[in-house]
């Protein structure tokens, strides 16, 4: 076992030991970039994978496949803390790099799928029980109490709002693809999540289409931010 003392030259002069060696800055960013690239790989496709496999909406057919609905609802949860995972590693690479602004965008953006991720819990976790006993009333403005209202509003409004300012945040930066696919993604998907959902009801596949619509080119704009953020040229240019 070795260890550094300080050495004396012919004048006495005591030498300080040598500094212990450690990974630097660019060692440390390399594991975030690995991170987030890996994240933005599997929670974009595998999110949109969900979507395409969400089953009927409707009370009866919920009631009859109550465990395969948790089950993917519970699946499309994961993808969402995969994605706020990416989300969470970008802010770290860009931490000095994109000034308050910047930053509060991300935070909003990470803020609205964590709402997400939330909205798909309780949906994933509500809509079985409710539909064994009374079917008629599932994803029907008659089901929402106060409690489940602010999940559904706050998801609603900080999940489109923060993947728009994403967006516009990208498009200053020359990421104006992968913004532009996150931004109308997350748009289209809340909308048919949501909006239209209640417009055309439970029984409609219009929500199914315009959830796939949305969830494509939004799976796509994560890969292309992974990409993008997770090549050291792109940060240091």
């Amino acid at each position: 076992m070795s260890s550094h003392r300080p050495a004396h030259d012919a004048a006495g002069t005591t030498t300080p030991p040598p500094p212990l060696r450690h990974h630097g800055a660019e060692d440390d960013t390399r594991y975030i970039r690995m991170t987030v690239k890996l994240t933005a790989m599997i929670g974009g496709p595998f999110f949109l994978l969900t979507v395409i496999l969400h089953p009927a909406r409707d009370g009866h057919d919920i009631a009859a496949g109550a465990q395969w609905y948790a089950f993917t609802h519970s699946m499309e949860a994961i993808s969402l803390l995969i994605q706020a995972v990416c989300l969470a590693g970008v802010v770290a690479l860009v931490m000095n790099r994109f000034g308050p602004r910047g930053l509060t965008t991300l935070y909003t953006a990470l803020t609205g799928t964590m709402l997400w991720f939330g909205l798909i819990v309780f949906d994933g976790g509500h809509n079985p029980v409710t539909a064994r006993y009374a079917p008629d009333l599932v994803h029907t403005s008659k089901d929402i109490d106060i409690e489940g209202g602010i999940i559904v509003l706050a998801a609603n409004i900080v999940f489109p709002l923060g993947y728009v300012l994403l967006a516009l945040l990208l498009n200053r930066h020359g990421q104006r693809w992968t913004g532009l696919l996150l931004g109308f993604g997350g748009v289209v998907y809340a909308i048919g999540g949501t909006a239209s959902l209640f417009g055309f009801g439970p029984h409609s596949m219009t929500t199914s289409v315009i959830e796939i619509t949305g969830a494509a080119p939004y799976a796509l704009g994560y890969v292309l931010l992974g990409r993008a953020f997770g090549q050291a040229r792109q940060l240091s240019a």
